[in-house]
């Protein structure tokens, strides 16, 4: 998969090159879960929820090879192109918009960039079960400090590894994001308005992937993807157990 992610960028590349609007086409390439770092795909830790993010326009005003690490997430996307193309948004669009634009912080490196808080739910509950599953696979986080499932505080500024849970050592930078988590999921919980929908039999990504590919579904896939199968087992399921033990298990204060 990688090799093929890199094979096609670089195609992408040679053909902006080719049509002569390379210098001045603005390119953003997003990465998945962060290796490296605790956890992965589907947990609530670094490893699953921080990303890279490149932004490459030679011409456009993006220094190259400069590197920040700004709390920054995919909400700030849509306001960042925004701001780039003179997008004039209406005032419903406005509320609906939660992130902020990158262009300044993208133009200089040391613009301010104001701390605040991100918010990731795992989610994959199963069905129904959503109002019980407020802290199941969460995490809640500012530029200095992650509180994950409303358990484990670490500091990202002296443990990015999240080893040392230091929950009892910062009471009030608990209460703070527990606070700001509590209101989020108030209003959160009355718009997952699907939460008892039942879904195609078949996957339709999936479907229209062997239409374009050919293939075709084996007996234990159309199980999993069998919306009537309750509480499926991929709904079900906990965090998944990462090794080495020592680092994926849950630390000791």
């Amino acid at each position: 998969m990688i090799e093929n992610i890199d094979t096609n960028f670089g195609v992408l590349l040679k053909k902006l090159a080719e049509w002569g609007i390379e210098r001045n086409t603005l390119v953003i390439f997003l990465t998945g879960d962060n290796g490296g770092l605790r956890g992965g795909k589907v947990m609530p830790y670094q490893g699953g929820v921080r990303a890279n993010a490149f932004f490459r326009w030679p011409d456009g005003g993006i220094p190259a090879g400069a590197e920040n690490t700004a709390l920054s997430a995919h909400i700030d996307i849509f306001p960042t192109l925004a701001e780039i193309t003179g997008a004039t948004l209406t005032e419903e669009v406005k509320k609906q918009v939660e992130g902020r634009s990158l262009w300044p912080l993208l133009q200089n490196l040391k613009t301010k960039w104001p701390d605040r808080t991100l918010i990731h739910h795992v989610g994959r509950w199963a069905k129904g079960r959503a109002a019980d599953s407020k802290h199941d696979h969460c995490v809640i986080q500012n530029s200095r400090f992650t509180l994950v499932n409303n358990t484990e505080l670490y500091d990202l500024q002296t443990d990015p590894g999240e080893k040392k849970n230091v929950i009892s050592e910062h009471p009030e930078v608990v209460a703070n994001l527990r606070s700001t988590y509590d209101k989020w999921w108030k209003e959160t919980l009355p718009l997952l308005v699907n939460e008892n929908a039942i879904g195609p039999k078949i996957n339709p990504m999936k479907e229209l992937y062997w239409k374009q590919f050919g293939g075709e579904p084996d007996a234990k896939l159309l199980e999993r993807m069998n919306p009537n199968q309750e509480n499926s087992k991929k709904a079900e399921r906990k965090t998944p157990k990462r090794k080495p033990a020592d680092q994926d298990s849950p630390p000791k204060n």
